[in-house]
Order: C-alpha cells, then structure tokens, then sequence
C-alpha cells in the first residue's frame, strides 16, 4: 500500500471510530475528530504529518521493486 493511501485510511479510521464512541459511548470523543481534522488541515500547509513519520518506521509504503 503506497504511502499517502495508508494516511488516508488511518484518518478515515480514526474519524469513524471517533464518531462511532462520542454516540455510544461518551460525547467528548468528539476532539478526537477535531484533533485528527486541524492534523490534517495543517499538513496540508506544512507538509509536516506525524501519521507519516510513524508509519514509515512500521515498514509502510515500502517497496521491494523501489528504485535506487
């Protein structure tokens, strides 16, 4: 899975399992939803994403056939 799509699914993940416990479970679940939007918000001006460098040190996005 390249890179950016494995960023993206995370953000996804995060936003559903967010909403899914601020409705079952307890409201203030709800800024784990704001915190992971203004995430995304200020990588888009920065270029900086904490999600990336995590998931690179996991082995994401790697390729066997990479070039060199």
């Amino acid at each position: 899975m390249k890179l950016e799509n494995a960023i993206r699914a995370l953000a996804g993940t995060m936003i559903l399992l967010s909403l899914a416990l601020s409705h079952y479970v307890n409201p203030n679940w709800i800024w784990l939803t704001v915190f992971v939007g203004a995430n995304l918000l200020q990588s888009a001006f920065t270029g900086f994403c904490p999600a990336e460098t995590i998931l690179k040190k996991l082995g994401v996005g790697g390729s066997c056939c990479a070039k060199r």
